[in-house]
């Protein structure tokens, strides 16, 4: 499995946020190929953190991708600032 982690700073409503994600953003990455699962964290101070794991990288990948053009398109008022974004291979889970 295969990891991203995006994290938010400066985040203006986080309720608008994380409503817009969970109604619209949620549903285009089941579409993505080895999508497992995905969580949208406010992690408070208008910070906010997104999880997202696929079967393979190329998920993971198509998902920033996704995101990208999401937040461009849809979230550029309440997220100003670019994310900062982690990858990699999930190594434990439970």
């Amino acid at each position: 499995m295969y990891a991203v982690v995006r994290r938010y700073e400066g985040v203006t409503d986080p309720a608008e946020a994380g409503r817009l994600v969970n109604e619209e953003f949620v549903p285009l990455l089941r579409q993505v190929q080895g999508f497992v699962a995905y969580y949208w964290v406010d992690a408070g101070d208008g910070v906010m953190v997104s999880t997202g794991v696929f079967q393979e990288r190329s998920g993971a990948e198509e998902s920033t991708e996704r995101a990208k053009d999401f937040v461009r398109d849809r979230l550029a008022a309440l997220l100003p600032n670019p994310p900062q974004v982690t990858a990699g291979e999930v190594v434990a889970h439970s």
